[in-house]
């Protein structure tokens, strides 16, 4: 999959139940922030589906904490191949909406293709850019994005641009793991400081997501 710092902007999607309003892209200049960034996994997207992901993330604890639940509207930033966006959109039912979002416009026509073959009507994508993940205005209660924040080569604009998305009240989810930014993960005292800067404060901070005492969940909303 494409790195967030590589691919650019690619024709956005449809959404049945949002209306897509004028996106401003952030301006890099803005951002104060000098660290490297990862280049994903580019090869199947099957990789991510392995069969005990959920048990070793904790999945349906991690959207109890996001507050995820029946009616709500979720964004999946960095969807890849739709893992979370499909247990998502069976969280929220047919009131809710899950807006899958990616870079890579292979990803997004492949959660399509599955949202229909698991019939998932309440599923709607969306392609982004690197630096703006251009989801309508007002549209999301919760914001998962699930080791993609390591690849944001500008990320406090980018998080700044993400705001207009949020409702009141609204959650941002981060799940990685520490490292240095190149190595698939980032340190958890830059990603704190990096939505201090985007105009978040830190309101949860977990450790249960994978066993292995790297990996880390974080909780945002905005100031």
């Amino acid at each position: 999959m494409p790195s967030r710092a590589q691919t650019g902007a690619g024709t956005q999607r449809t959404l049945d139940k949002a209306t897509v309003g004028m996106s401003t892209s952030p301006d890099p200049t803005e951002d104060v922030t000098q660290r490297p960034t990862s280049t994903p996994y580019s090869g199947d997207l099957s990789i991510f589906e392995y069969p005990d992901r959920d048990k070793k993330l904790q999945i349906e604890r991690v959207m109890d904490l996001l507050g995820i639940v029946p009616g709500k509207n979720v964004a999946d930033i960095g969807a890849g191949s739709g893992w979370f966006t499909v247990r998502a959109s069976r969280r929220v039912g047919p009131a809710g909406v899950v807006i899958a979002e990616d870079i890579n416009p292979l990803a997004i026509e492949y959660i399509g293709k599955r949202a229909l073959k698991e019939n998932l009507p309440n599923v709607r994508t969306v392609l982004g850019s690197p630096d703006d993940p251009r989801l309508p205005g007002g549209s999301v209660d919760a914001v998962l994005m699930l080791k993609v924040y390591h690849e944001i080569v500008h990320p406090v604009p980018t998080m700044k641009v993400l705001q207009k998305a949020l409702r009141p009240g609204a959650k941002v989810g981060i799940i990685d793991r520490n490292g240095n930014g190149a190595d698939h993960g980032l340190n958890h005292e830059v990603v704190v400081k990096e939505m201090g800067q985007a105009g978040y404060r830190l309101v949860g901070t977990y450790d249960f997501t994978k066993a292995d005492g790297q990996d880390y969940f974080l909780i945002f909303q905005v100031r």
